[in-house]
């Protein structure tokens, strides 16, 4: 009886586990669960916008480093290749180095069809540039750096031609929009999400220019975005 005894009480000590379904859903649980994404009109989106004056100081594109190694750390491929996979319309062949071969793309800046991923640039829908004059200079390098790979939104970082991100190059919409119209509400909306995903602020043109679009031929453009962590 004694050893009967000592048996039930050595299985009354054990701790009780929950199975590990149960612990992988209280794992979960406590795990801080991601910004919920916000959904509003630009002209709301545009309001959202802090109205500063720009500064250009000190600035120079290694302030940004990229790019690293992406999403997946294992593929071989840095961020910009893996955004050009992600935005392929015909998936390339991915070769030693991540070299890419083959595939299509369509570039939404301009509606060019790019059959070959060297004709591509990967470009900031907020300019690196545009960035810091608008409070990324007081970020951390290690934000800054973030900012540069950002694939945590669909619309930070787009795959275009070369040629028209050149134009680009860190103009706000105050003095550069792409040359498709049927697109620059799709790029007025994702400017603004960027900027409120990063908490960027505008200065005065820019918040004009803005606002013409907002309240004219984009005021139906809806904006998502989710503050970047």
């Amino acid at each position: 009886m004694r050893g009967l005894g000592a048996l039930s009480l050595s299985l009354a000590l054990v701790p009780l586990l929950p199975p590990p379904a149960a612990q992988a859903a209280q794992a979960a649980q406590a795990a801080p669960a991601a910004p919920a994404a916000e959904v509003t009109t630009l002209a709301d989106a545009v309001g959202l916008l802090k109205v500063t004056e720009e500064d250009r100081a000190g600035y120079t594109r290694a302030s940004f480093r990229h790019w690293t190694a992406g999403e997946d750390a294992t593929d071989g491929c840095d961020t910009a290749a893996e955004v050009l996979l992600a935005e392929a319309v015909v998936a390339p062949a991915v070769g030693t180095g991540c070299k890419l071969t083959g595939g299509r793309w369509t570039s939404y800046f301009d509606g060019q069809e790019v059959t070959d991923a060297g004709s591509l640039d990967v470009a900031h829908t907020v300019a690196l540039g545009e960035a810091w004059d608008s409070g990324a200079s007081a970020w951390t390098a290690g934000r800054r750096e973030a900012y540069a790979n950002d694939q945590g939104a669909d619309v930070s970082l787009v795959a275009v031609t070369s040629r028209t991100n050149r134009r680009k190059s860190d103009h706000d919409p105050a003095d550069w929009m792409p040359p498709s119209p049927e697109v620059q509400c799709r790029y007025t909306g994702e400017w603004v999400s960027t900027k409120l995903r990063w908490q960027l602020t505008a200065d005065d043109r820019e918040l004009e220019a803005l606002k013409v679009y907002a309240e004219g031929p984009c005021e139906d453009t809806i904006v998502r975005y989710a503050p970047a962590s």
